[in-house]
């Protein structure tokens, strides 16, 4: 009986992820309060377009093939979709005053370290760096004293008391949606958040923090944006279930850390580190791969066909 062949569901979830983030950015400027301006929202998405087009076009020359966008426009439409995420993500959560030159430097570093950071993933190499969280940290650790994550009542400033439960709720409801069918990373969403919550209960009993303030974060249309639309990137986290856990508990515990040493923007530094771990990691292992392949298997022993032949002959006579 043939099998049938899996289905692949990232270009769907890209295309459902781009959709998703296009309708709240547009919401956003037009609704809910953003305070970023246009401009900076399309100096990221254009930065980002352009430096995507700019690497597809250096690695086919290198390579010797054609590019992967095609003359359909549908085939641009497609290929365009990651820099899409990356650079409306970057608009949405980079607060740099009247500045532009953060938002062109976020977009254009997170769409580069697809091509810097790659290991080895089945028969190809793919980039191990959330893109748009490479770009938010990187600005947040060069721009110190300039840049800082888009405050969170930004986001549902001209929503009133009801929005303020409304559009996280959305978002929580169709982030689940689209995690589970089609990304299939709610194990990783759900070891985010449970870890969280048990940290937040240590971190309160150890160091005498009131629990609710810390708790109440969770709440913050920011953090679920981060849950459902960024921790979760089926690109550059595990396949396997328990990993993904495994990967959500660590992205969880690195925050808090950076927390207890009095460093802000720790969602975002902690996700860095344990995708640059995890991508060190799985170069180490192709790396040693060969040579474990050369360590020789252990020779067989063999018997002297006379011991053989006594051993037979007592088994026969008992």
């Amino acid at each position: 009986m043939a099998t049938a062949t899996p289905v692949d569901l990232r270009l769907p979830a890209l295309r459902r992820f781009a959709l998703a983030i296009t309708v709240v950015n547009l919401l956003g400027h037009l609704w809910f309060g953003f305070e970023q301006s246009w401009a900076q929202m399309f100096t990221a998405l254009f930065t980002a377009y352009g430096m995507e087009i700019i690497l597809e076009l250096i690695d086919a020359w290198a390579a010797k093939r054609p590019t992967r966008f095609g003359p359909r426009v549908r085939d641009w439409i497609d290929f365009m979709l990651p820099a899409h995420i990356t650079g409306l993500a970057i608009g949405m959560l980079l607060d740099a005053g009247d500045r532009l030159l953060p938002f062109m430097f976020a977009g254009a570093f997170g769409i580069g370290s697809k091509a810097i950071f790659t290991a080895p993933v089945g028969r190809s190499r793919r980039h191990f760096m959330n893109p748009s969280n490479a770009g938010l940290a990187l600005s947040f650790m060069l721009f110190t004293e300039s840049v800082q994550v888009a405050p969170p009542y930004m986001f549902t400033e001209n929503l009133g008391d009801i929005g303020d439960w409304v559009l996280p709720a959305i978002i929580v409801c169709t982030g689940t949606m689209l995690n589970a069918k089609f990304t299939q990373r709610l194990p990783l969403a759900l070891g985010w958040l449970g870890s969280w919550a048990l940290l937040a209960v240590a971190r309160s009993l150890v160091f005498d923090v009131p629990f609710t303030n810390q708790i109440t974060a969770m709440t913050g249309t920011a953090f679920v944006l981060f849950t459902f639309y960024m921790v979760t990137d089926p690109g550059t986290t595990p396949s396997v279930p328990w990993r993904q856990v495994c990967f959500g508990a660590c992205v969880a515990l690195g925050h808090f850390f950076f927390v207890a040493i009095h460093i802000s923007f720790g969602m975002f530094f902690s996700l860095f580190v344990v995708c640059l771990i995890r991508g060190t990691a799985l170069n180490l292992m192709a790396l040693l791969a060969p040579l474990k392949m050369r360590i020789p298997s252990p020779a067989p022993i063999e018997i002297p066909s006379s011991l053989a032949e006594e051993s037979v002959s007592r088994r026969k006579v008992a």
